[in-house]
């Protein structure tokens, strides 16, 4: 069975049967003008879902990008852990199995490897997935993912970066996209999280091509259900 149907039912099995002990689902607009590999100019809806469970957690987004010369893009990730041990010391909290499935136009890559949460002192989380990558259409290899949430004072830092070393066909890359914003919401009278800032994206060496660097600022307006 792949590995992503196995995740989806896994989630869902699971959820049915234990606790959900946070959950969260936002909505983003970015608009950003310097995206390299086609067209400069997109627009990006990006749909996210986190949840914590008695059995780990997950993270799912689903991307949808609008380029200004007419082209429509999907693109998704779907990021299940299985928490196999609670070890926890000064620096790791939980052992688990991390999975993720990036699904694109015409690929589906597969990622298994091992997580942990990192605790580090006023970061919200920190986490950190060691995976073995199963491409569709390139050679195989490796990827160290790290991601995080730091509050400064009224605002939030959060974002990720992803390391893949180099295979035959694709040179080494690294992506570091963050978010810097400021929730807006009490100024407005909402209820939810409504956040305005910024998202910068510096990616060395875009889907392995070498000298390809994206430097990219997009606005960002983004909406906690």
């Amino acid at each position: 069975m792949k590995l992503l149907t196995f995740s989806l039912f896994m989630i869902t099995t699971l959820t049915c049967s234990a606790e959900t002990l946070w959950s969260d689902f936002s909505a983003t607009l970015l608009k950003g003008n310097n995206y390299q590999v086609g067209d400069n100019n997109r627009t990006i809806f990006t749909f996210e879902h986190a949840a914590g469970y008695s059995w780990g957690d997950s993270f799912m987004f689903i991307d949808r990008l609008h380029s200004e010369n007419g082209k429509k893009e999907t693109y998704a990730e779907i990021s299940p852990r299985f928490e196999i041990s609670h070890y926890q010391n000064s620096l790791f909290k939980n052992i688990y199995v991390a999975t993720t499935a990036e699904i694109g136009d015409g690929f589906t890559h597969y990622l298994l490897g091992v997580g942990t949460r990192l605790k580090i002192p006023h970061f919200t989380f920190v986490n950190l997935n060691i995976y073995h990558r199963n491409n569709d259409s390139n050679d195989n290899g490796q990827q160290i993912t790290a991601s995080w949430k730091l509050p400064i004072g009224p605002l939030t830092y959060d974002g990720f970066i992803d390391f893949v070393p180099s295979n035959d066909n694709k040179s080494t890359s690294y992506n570091f996209t963050s978010q810097l914003k400021y929730n807006i919401g009490n100024m407005l009278n909402i209820k939810n999280k409504l956040y305005l800032g910024v998202e910068y994206v510096y990616w060395h060496n875009k889907f392995g091509i070498n000298n390809i660097d994206e430097k990219n600022m997009n606005l960002l307006l983004k909406y906690h259900f």
